[in-house]
Formats: C-alpha cells, structure tokens, sequence
C-alpha cells in the first residue's frame, strides 16, 4: 500500500478487512490512530474490543472505542453505521486528522452496485466511490482493487488475527445473499466484466448530470424545459433537485414526473418540503404551514413583515381596509377551506377568486386573510375588503409576497 501523507484516522472492526488495512498502513510507515465501534450486539464483541485494544498497545496506536449501549429505532445496519460514521467524523474533526480510511474491498463494491441494480434505483453513484466527502470529512477506501479472498489471503500470509462476524455467514439479510450466491461465485472475467458495467454506467451518470445540473437555475427548474428532456434526464435531474443523499426509489420519482408531466398544477409532499409550481417553474417550497398572527391595536399591526406577507399604512386599493377599534384584536391568517367576503354585491367564496386569478396551488396554501374580532373575513389581499369596511382613506395595507 502506497504511504499516504499525513495522520489518518483507521476504521477498525477486528474483521480481515479492517485489520488488513490497519497492517498495511503500520507496514508503509504511516501515521495512524485507530476507532473502533461495540455495538454490544454480538456475543464475541467483548472480545474483539479487548483484541484491538491490545493490538494497539502492543504498536503505540492511539485508540478510540465508541463502547456505550447501543440503543436503535428501525434497521440496526442503518443505525449503526449512521452511528460510527458520526463518531469516525466527531474524532476526525477533534484530532485535525487528513481523513478516515475505511476497509471496503472489490467484494464490497460489487455488492453494492448488484444491489443498486435489483432495487431498480438510480444512485448518485454506481458501486462504491475511493473518495467520498462527508460532513466535511474525507474518507477513503484504498482497498477496492482487492477482493475479500486477497485479503483473508493477507492476514493469513501475515499472521494477522482478525475475528469473523458471525451475523455475515447467514443469508438472513439480501446483502449476505448477494455475497454468499453471487459474488463469491464469480470469476475474474466476470469480476472485470461487473466493474466495466460499473465504470462505464458512472461515466453516463456524470456526464448526464453535469448537462441537466444546467438547467438547475435559482433552486428551480424551467418547466417549460423539464418537460422537453428525456425521461433518462428528467428522472436524473429530478433526483439531483430533490436529493441531498439518495432516498428515493426509482418508481417514486418516476410517480413524480408522472404527476409533473401531466398536471396543470400541482404540490407534490416531499420529506420536509413540497415540490410546486408556480405555472412557469418547479420550485422546492419549505414552508406551507399554515399561520396565524393576532394584533391587537392599529399600531400593533402596521409595518410587520412576515414571511408570507407586510403592512402598511393606508394607501388605496387591493390590499386596502379600513379598521375601526371594534375590529380587534384582529387576526392575520392563512386561507381556510369554507372562507368567504361579504362584498358590494353579495358574498364571494374566496377560492373562486383563487380560481378566477389562477392563482396556484402552493400561493392559495399561504395565502393571507384579515379576519376581525367577531369572525369576519374583512380583507382578502389581492381581492379587496368587505362592504362595510370599505373607504377613500384605509388605514391599513396587508399584501401578500
């Protein structure tokens, strides 16, 4: 293993592959600490923790263990590697470390990328990157030219004890199937074949997302435009917008550019934003909650800016109304279902004026209304006032952004 510069934090499990890595770096005169995670789940993990710490004394490494009792909502292999990865980073960061090197081999990779294939996703990348960046935080995978055979095969030519974990040999998790059925079986020509597929699928992934990554201007996408790319490139762009790591499964983006492609108007629920469109572009919205504001007095309410709507002070038109100190305290609120304005003649469902100004969904969603101590809807924005509060000289602007 080529010496790389500088002091690296080594990722340990006590398994061939991490104490390979672990010799390999000792070997080529590197400056290393080494972390390593109990997750207290297995019966040999005492164990292997009391190895490693041994093996550290015995070569002057400085050590980390993460020990304390592991506590976890949903999958357990998602938990425990948010958890070491967060604690490789915290330890990172603290020791001003060049980066993290992590034991992945060629077996690992192609599992990953077999995976990757039979959930149907598109990932931001095939297989496993060397270098990733996380949280600031370099970390690489210098052994992914090695396969796990070469490097059972080094510990064992090195006489390097290393512990197998027991919960890798059942087929209980798919990723074991993939290995033990799959990956394991193949040979070198299918091995090179599978990492062709996999380089030549990564260069169509950068190069599709480095053209559509143009067309995503100001956090929001032509529509105009989207709708005249290749399914290929929309669905690439689609993830690139909505995505800051992959979550999505193909078939859910595919829903999502169903619904774009063919709806008028639309908000698609996103996890912690909403997808809309303003009928020119498609636009990540983080906040259509609705709100409510009370104010008490005219001086109360004049010149606030909100963040879907501001005062001012009377100037006519519109956003114009007039109050009167029986009106409060006043209520500034967003659109409900069932709102209606008394006005010159008769009552007018609010959203029909919605409808009549074509005002999109994701606006109607935040849309302000001025609402008076009895009830009374008495300022739509954009509308105008109801009948009785009405005048030449309002007293109050309300307009929405």
């Amino acid at each position: 293993m080529e010496k790389l510069q500088g002091r690296w934090l080594i990722a340990t499990s006590t398994g061939p592959d991490s104490m390979a890595l672990l010799d390999m770096c000792l070997k080529a005169g590197m400056d290393c600490v080494v972390a390593h995670v109990n997750y207290h789940h297995r019966k040999q993990a005492e164990q292997e923790e009391a190895y490693i710490r041994s093996f550290c004394d015995e070569h002057a490494l400085k050590l980390f263990v993460h020990n304390e009792p592991f506590t976890y909502e949903g999958n357990f292999e998602a938990a425990a590697r948010d958890l070491r990865y967060s604690f490789f980073i915290d330890i990172a960061k603290k020791e001003g470390l060049q980066g993290v090197l992590i034991g992945h081999h060629e077996d690992d990779l192609l599992e990953t990328f077999i995976m990757q294939d039979s959930k149907n996703i598109i990932p931001a990348y095939y297989g496993l990157k060397e270098e990733i960046i996380m949280q600031g935080v370099l970390f690489k995978r210098p052994l992914l030219h090695m396969s796990k055979a070469q490097l059972l095969q080094y510990c064992d030519d090195n006489q390097i004890t290393y512990f197998i974990d027991e919960t890798n040999l059942s087929d209980e998790y798919t990723r074991n199937q993939i290995r033990h059925q799959q990956v394991e079986v193949m040979s070198r020509f299918v091995r090179d074949a599978y990492l062709q597929e996999i380089k030549q699928r990564n260069a169509v992934l950068q190069e599709r997302r480095c053209r559509v990554k143009t067309y995503i201007l100001d956090d929001r996408i032509s529509l105009r435009t989207y709708r005249t790319l290749s399914e290929d490139d929309r669905l690439t762009m689609l993830r690139m917008f909505v995505e800051d790591v992959p979550r999505y499964s193909l078939k859910h983006l595919k829903n999502i550019d169903h619904t774009i492609m063919h709806a008028g108007d639309f908000i698609i629920e996103m996890d912690g934003f909403s997808l809309v469109c303003d009928g020119v572009s498609i636009i990540k919205y983080d906040n259509m909650h609705a709100y409510s504001y009370s104010f008490t007095s005219l001086n109360d309410v004049k010149d606030i800016k909100m963040k879907h709507f501001y005062t001012t002070g009377g100037e006519a038109g519109v956003n114009a109304v007039t109050l009167s100190e029986d009106d409060f305290p006043i209520t500034i609120r967003s659109f409900m279902d069932g709102d209606k304005i008394r006005m010159r003649f008769g009552s007018k469902q609010i959203h029909r004026f919605f409808i009549d100004r074509h005002i999109s969904l994701y606006r109607r969603k935040t849309w302000p209304v001025v609402v008076n101590v009895k009830g009374e809807v008495i300022l739509v924005p954009g509308l105008g006032c109801n009948v009785q509060h009405y005048s030449t000289m309002p007293n109050l602007n309300v307009v929405q952004y």
